[in-house]
């Protein structure tokens, strides 16, 4: 059926009394303008007061598909992440057997002379200092005094270092005493803070 845009013409003539008898073209373009006007009052009182919704709900839905992604990760290394863990524990139980227990503390002071004698050093002080209580642990420093040659040092902080428990050493000083060398330094070690019990939690 041809369009005939002439009969337009008797838009404004209409009889909506007499609707069945409209011409197709009229009834065309009146149907369009129903329907764009329906369309346009559909959208601002059904569809735009829920605009903001559904764009919380795809933020909501892009949030969930992020920790979604997150958490199969996770679950599809879980078997590494548990390898890695166990390791930890080790590593962390071997280095806490490497603290000295508040029992082993006075034999330290032995092992210190040892091996500072082996190394041809001799004693002028070693002394506990008053205990530094930090977060999970108490730091324990020594102050130490020996006189001897550069040799001698090396070999005395590098056996400390071999001891079968922790002790670091800091601020060294030397010194000439006469024929001798001085060195001081600060040793300390490490107590930990918590029981067995409380590290298997």
């Amino acid at each position: 059926m041809k369009f005939d845009f002439s009969k337009l013409k008797e838009l404004n003539e209409l009889d909506f009394e007499q609707l069945a008898t409209w011409p197709f073209e009229v009834k065309t373009v009146v149907a369009l303008f129903v329907a764009i006007i329906t369309l346009i009052g559909g959208y601002y009182t059904l569809v735009k007061d829920k605009l903001p919704l559904l764009e919380k709900a795809q933020l909501q839905e892009l949030d969930l598909k992020r920790n979604y992604q997150g958490k199969y990760n996770i679950a599809v290394n879980l078997p590494a992440y548990e390898e890695q863990l166990a390791r930890l524990k080790k590593d962390f139980s071997s280095m806490l057997k490497s603290l000295p227990t508040s029992n082993e503390t006075p034999g330290l002071l032995d092992d210190i002379t040892f091996v500072g004698t082996s190394a041809g050093l001799t004693f002028k002080l070693l002394n506990w200092q008053q205990e530094i209580p930090k977060e999970f642990y108490t730091e324990l420093p020594i102050q130490i005094e020996v006189t001897g040659n550069y040799h001698a040092f090396g070999k005395f902080v590098s056996d400390i270092a071999a001891l079968p428990r922790i002790v670091t050493v800091h601020d060294f000083e030397v010194s000439q005493e006469r024929a001798n060398l001085k060195l001081k330094l600060a040793a300390k070690t490490y107590r930990a803070e918590f029981t067995d019990s409380g590290q298997d939690k």
